[in-house]
């Protein structure tokens, strides 16, 4: 890998660093405001996201620092450098969370998707650690569709373009089942 590709990677990298770190502070966010009847579930589901996304966090550090960089894991570079709002949702009901919290990932999952797409050739080695993350990113956001889901396989914030639509609807949907 050329010095200029390993320095496009290094740039990829920091926004997926503050991306993960982002990640890390919402779900923890969510995890202290969510309340209602499926207030345990999700309360527990959360923290091992939490940890998952954590070990993400430092493993894209360290492969910034591998490839030469400095990575920036300071709020303030975080929210100078983020290319998204924060999120939108304060204490609400666990449906709400997971309706907002499906876009969320959606949002990181889809810039990860373009991250690795971009690193296949420059440097495989990245690629492959995001593919992981992937993984397991993916694996998450199914646990929290599994809430929003009918049996059929209809999301109930399909089409939400914002994380309070997204919670509106899911609310919605939740509470015309009870």
């Amino acid at each position: 890998m050329s010095i200029k590709e390993g320095g496009d990677v290094i740039q990829l990298l920091h926004l997926r660093l503050h991306a993960l770190n982002d990640l890390a502070l919402t779900l923890k966010h969510i995890h202290w405001n969510v309340v209602g009847p499926h207030f345990i579930a999700v309360h527990e589901m959360l923290d091992p996201q939490v940890e998952a996304v954590r070990a993400m966090v430092d493993e894209t550090a360290e492969r910034i620092s591998t490839l030469g960089g400095s990575p920036h894991g300071t709020p303030g570079a975080l929210v100078k450098e983020r290319t998204w709002d924060d999120y939108a949702v304060g204490r609400a009901g666990a449906i709400e969370h997971l309706g907002a919290l499906d876009l969320v990932y959606t949002g990181v999952i889809a810039e990860h998707r373009s991250t690795a797409e971009a690193t296949d050739e420059p440097d495989p080695v990245t690629q492959d650690m995001l593919i992981g993350q992937l993984r397991q990113l993916e694996l998450f956001q199914w646990f929290v569709r599994a809430h929003l889901e009918t049996a059929g396989g209809a999301l109930s914030t399909a089409g939400a373009s914002t994380e309070r639509k997204a919670a509106t609807q899911a609310g919605k949907k939740a509470s015309r089942k009870r």
